[in-house]
């Protein structure tokens, strides 16, 4: 089997883990279709409790 020639170091090893982490957590925000507030895409929108046309929930604020 192969081994490294060189410990790799904390600083290298974290830097390659942050870059592909930062990859996955960057999420499309998509306009609600009632409000045109940023939502998360497949749920319901924060600001006015809508989801696929129809009222889900009721809103904190409201």
């Amino acid at each position: 089997m192969a081994h490294p020639k060189r410990k790799l170091s904390r600083s290298k090893r974290d830097t390659r883990r942050a870059q592909w982490y930062a990859g996955i957590k960057t999420a499309n925000l998509s306009a609600c279709d009632n409000c045109g507030q940023k939502k998360l895409p497949h749920r319901v929108c924060p600001n006015c409790g809508h989801y696929k046309g129809r009222s889900v929930i009721t809103p904190k604020g409201a």
